[in-house]
């Protein structure tokens, strides 16, 4: 038989209290956000934030960045295709141009949007309507002119990011000034691109060369790993890339410690609309574990990027 209880009210006359002056508290009046007055810095937003969460991780972050260029660490920036997509090419070229960029690695994609925008002005077609007449990735130039590039760089010794950034410098196409392969390859910044094969519209065209988009594609590999050993109290950024990139980073990561590279001090940065399992383990968590600090700030691309790199340009 199943022991009923009976309703019976709890008797709260005995219970100990303490003054709240006497507790630790987490959030303090010192940490409390601050209005801000008409006309205010971005410097002068930055410190109005609440002492709380992503708003002290945005702190840090402007904070190792700014110390890791001034100390002359590397700063090293993985950048998914929707960030170039979305039209923040132009930030990352001025951040080459100030100091904040030390390399850059993107994936296929990110490195087609970057092209198209070099050569015609645009990029970014309408699948939906472009995949029911067959026409989904069938841009001329792209497909011809990208991947022979790509295979005239490779035959060259050339990695994919520095065949293409040759390529785009060389010939100046009307809006070369806007595309990060191009002002890299002006500015003497490495460019490392990772290709998986059959994710890129590129590959759907006769011109594509699987031998030579391994081939750039490993070579880039080992550039990105060479970099990525460098990074002793540096800062790698990953943004928007939730499965190439962080897995890329993380072998880079596993080369070198297995050549004994000290990269005590890194920093790594995730940021993107959501926090994912490779991104959040592969950039964050693991490479920096016990010897650095791996942060997320979570929020759309073409709001957080520009913020973060205004801010970094402010306190220049």
């Amino acid at each position: 038989m199943s022991l009923k209880l009976p309703y019976r009210d709890f008797d709260l006359s005995g219970i100990d209290t303490y003054p709240l002056a006497s507790r630790p508290s987490k959030v303090r009046h010192e940490d409390l956000a601050r209005p801000l007055k008409p006309g205010a810095s971005l410097s002068e937003f930055l410190d109005a934030l609440p002492r709380q969460l992503a708003a002290n991780d945005l702190r840090d972050v402007v904070d190792a960045i700014g110390d890791a260029r001034r100390r002359g660490a590397p700063i090293i920036w993985g950048v998914g295709a929707h960030v170039v997509k979305v039209g923040l090419g132009p930030l990352l070229v001025d951040l080459m141009a100030r100091g904040f960029a030390s390399a850059v690695a993107t994936n296929g994609a990110g490195m087609i949007h970057d092209f198209e925008i070099a050569i015609g002005g645009m990029t970014s077609e309408d699948v939906d309507a472009a995949l029911g007449p067959g026409r989904f990735g069938m841009a001329t130039e792209t497909g011809r002119d990208l991947n022979e590039a790509i295979k005239a760089g490779v035959d060259g010794g050339h990695g994919i990011g520095q065949a293409v950034g040759a390529w785009l410098l060389e010939r100046q196409p009307p809006f070369a000034h806007l595309s990060v392969l191009a002002q890299a390859a002006r500015y003497g910044v490495p460019v490392t691109v990772h290709v998986a094969l059959g994710t890129d519209i590129v590959h759907m065209h006769p011109a594509a060369s699987g031998a030579a988009l391994g081939e750039g594609s490993l070579r880039d590999f080992r550039y990105f790993t060479s970099s990525v050993c460098r990074l002793k109290g540096g800062v790698y950024l990953n943004c928007g890339s939730a499965v190439v990139l962080p897995e890329v980073f993380l072998k880079a990561v596993a080369l070198a410690r297995n050549h004994d590279v000290d990269l005590t001090g890194l920093t790594t940065v995730n940021l993107d609309f959501i926090r994912q399992y490779r991104s959040e383990t592969n950039v964050v968590r693991r490479p920096t574990a016990g010897i650095g600090r791996g942060y997320s700030l979570v929020g759309h691309h073409e709001i957080l990027i520009p913020l973060l790199a205004a801010l970094l340009v402010e306190r220049e």
